[in-house]
Formats: C-alpha cells, sequence, structure tokens
C-alpha cells in the first residue's frame, strides 16, 4: 500500500512547493544511507515538518521516511487513510509502547524511521529538551542516529499563527549531518545529549547561512529572541507549553 499512496503524496507536495516556489535548499544529501534501517531525528518548528524532513531523505537517497505521529492523526477521515498508507506510526501517548516496539521493528526491516525528539512545536524556533527515545531505537535496532535540522518551515504554519500556506518564495533549509553510530557501551542518555550538541550546531549554521529577511518591524515573529526577533525565549515559550498542556487536561477531566 505505501509504495503507491507515498509517492504521489510527495508527488503533489512537491508540485505545490514549485507553484508557491518555495526556494528549498538540502545540505548534506550525501548522509542519507543508501540502505538499511536508520532512525532520522528533526527540530520541530512547524506543522509540515514531516514533509520536509521526509523530502530531505527522498531526494538525498529516495528513502522513505515512515514517522511516529499521535494517533488522532491516523483517526481523521481525510489524513488517516493517508497515514496508514504511508506506514507511518501511530502513537497512543498514554501507552507509547506498542508505536516503539513498531519503530524498532521498521528499523530492523531496514526501514527509516522519524522521530521529533522535542514532541511538540517548539514556540521559540530554538531546540527544546529532547527525550531519550530515539537514541534507546537506535541502540535496541543496531540503527544510527540521522540528525536533521529544519529552518524557515515556521513562516509556513506553525504554533500559535495563522496558516500562512500560499506565501510565496519563503526559503527553506532541510540540513542533514552525519550519521550518529552507537557503540555497544553507549547510554541513551549520553548520546541523547551528543545528539542534541550536533543539532544545535546545525541550527546555528542553517540559522546564519539563511537567505530570508523579516519583510519589516512586523514581520519578525517567525525569529528567535536571541537573533533579534521576537519569538519568546526558550524560558516563556516552556511556560506557555505548561500553561496549554494544564488546560487540556482541565478539558478532559471536565469531560469526565
Amino acid at each position: 500500500m505505501a509504495e503507491f499512496v507515498y509517492p504521489p503524496v510527495i508527488g503533489a507536495a512537491l508540485t505545490a512547493f514549485r507553484a508557491l516556489d518555495v526556494r528549498i535548499k538540502i545540505i548534506g544529501a550525501e548522509h542519507i544511507p543508501a540502505k538499511g534501517g536508520a532512525v532520522l531525528v528533526s527540530n520541530h518548528i512547524s506543522y509540515l515538518d514531516f514533509l520536509f524532513a521526509g523530502l530531505g531523505a527522498y531526494r538525498g537517497g529516495k528513502r522513505k521516511t515512515r514517522f511516529m505521529a499521535k494517533d488522532d492523526v491516523f483517526r481523521h477521515s481525510i489524513s488517516g487513510p493517508l497515514m496508514r498508507g504511508m506506514k507511518h506510526i501511530p502513537v497512543d501517548r498514554t501507552d507509547g509502547q506498542p508505536a516503539y516496539e513498531a519503530a524498532v521493528r521498521a528499523l530492523k526491516a531496514g526501514e527509516v524511521v522519524g522521530v521529533f525528539p522535542e514532541a511538540t512545536i517548539s514556540r521559540s524556533f530554538m531546540l527544546k529538551k529532547f527525550k531519550t527515545g530515539a537514541a534507546r531505537m537506535a541502540a535496541d535496532s543496531g540503527a544510527p542516529l540521522l540528525p536533521v535540522v529544519l529552518w524557515g518551515t515556521q513562516q509556513l504554519w506553525t504554533k500559535g499563527r495563522p496558516k500562512t500556506l500560499t506565501k510565496r518564495h519563503v526559503p527553506v533549509t532541510i540540513m542533514i549531518g552525519e550519521p550518529i553510530h552507537l557503540g555497544p557501551d553507549d547510554k541513551p542518555v549520553m548520546v541523547t545529549r551528543k545528539l542534541r550538541a550536533a543539532m544545535s550546531e546545525m541550527l546555528d549554521r542553517a540559522q546564519r547561512e539563511y537567505p530570508g529577511k523579516p519583510a519589516g518591524p512586523d514581520d519578525t515573529w517567525w525569529l528567535p529572541a536571541q537573533l533579534g526577533g521576537t519569538a519568546p525565549t526558550l524560558e516563556v515559550a516552556e511556560a506557555e507549553d505548561e500553561a496549554e498542556a494544564l488546560a487540556k487536561a482541565e478539558r478532559r477531566a471536565a469531560r469526565g
């Protein structure tokens, strides 16, 4: 099913990107393994990140990435059949073990599995804390970690901002780093720190070399505070995330 669904979805995405003149630049495509399992690990700044991170792997080595995503998306009448057809992996946040086991099986079968270790979109557009799941999957499957950094995607559609899917000429950087191979004695916590450090350097480079500039003083929302933008700092963004999580929990409790 995946081979019938995935290529048309990729084709439709590329057609849309061309129509909008999304200026995609892929750096490090040579790091995509030609075969075998790999845990593709991406930062998360946009609702469209799975498209762009997957595009990097597809253009770099014709690899199809099976992303781990919350199961709500799989229950949707439109996105559900597409997600299942592309063999993405549903994650139940109340019990993530079945998804973890499915991901490890896919890796052992030679698939590329996509993970967002921050779990949610970063409102600050900087790296949040990483969960250790990606490193544990790499250790359990013997697959390498493949760091990927995206920049510019937040201008199209991100948390707390209206969709701007028709915005034209947006530059998007997709940077792929060298695979990180785990040794038998490597601990997931330490590997996760190494991974985050590597991705932090990649993100810094992507931001420094990014060709896009704010259109004016009212267009600095997509730039991190440390780069002179008006995006919230990591600390403020973390507080906003906590408040949102609390509000969701209270709504669930009210529904009984």
